[in-house]
């Protein structure tokens, strides 16, 4: 009897602490997903240990999938919305479809809908801005582009920074496929996230 009765005074002690644990959803492919390295050495793992840091309670919860696109993620946000409120969702993803030479009308649709569901759901929205090669031709590259500045004005969201500003092109901080990030570029890569991720916190 004596167990059971303890048992509750803990369970009730922890009550407020789980309350007050928020929820911080990732929404990516592989550049989010640790493509080729270990999950501890990504960005997002890093990411944990910076909200830590920083007095931030947050439960992150990271739903990338490499090779993801913006149609997979809009098939399965529905089933991700039904097991979490995110207070803050990191949207990380076109890159996948650009690269694919998917159109800009549709990677814009399917971006809004992903978009619209998070807000509606009553999450802070993060929105990473991708970019292409230049062997994508300028016009293929300028729409793409547009697509995140102007979503994030349309939906008044914040923009980040790409993810891989300062890092794309640097073949000592690339893999040899040239596409994903080296470990030793993970922190450069969570300084660009929380540029914009920060004041929404």
């Amino acid at each position: 009897m004596l167990k059971k009765i303890i048992l509750v005074c803990l369970c009730l002690f922890c009550l407020p602490a789980l309350a007050g644990n928020k929820t911080l959803l990732i929404l990516g492919d592989s550049l989010s997903a640790g493509y080729g390295i270990s999950l501890r050495q990504g960005w997002v793992s890093l990411l944990e240990d910076r909200l830590e840091n920083t007095g931030h309670s947050y439960q992150v919860v990271n739903k990338s999938i490499s090779g993801e696109t913006t149609q997979g993620v809009k098939v399965r946000l529905d089933n991700i919305l039904s097991q979490l409120t995110p207070d803050v969702t990191v949207v990380e993803l076109g890159g996948n479809d650009g690269l694919r030479g998917f159109s800009p009308e549709e990677i814009r649709t399917n971006l809004s809908n992903i978009l619209d569901r998070l807000l509606k759901s009553g999450s802070r929205v993060l929105l990473i801005p991708m970019k292409l090669p230049p062997n994508y031709g300028e016009a293929y590259n300028q729409k793409f582009s547009l697509i995140y500045s102007d979503l994030a004005e349309e939906k008044d969201i914040k923009e980040g920074k790409f993810i891989l500003e300062g890092i794309a092109g640097d073949h000592l901080l690339m893999q040899a496929d040239g596409i994903h990030p080296e470990a030793h570029a993970q922190e450069q890569m969570l300084d660009n996230v929380w540029h914009g991720l920060e004041p929404l916190l």
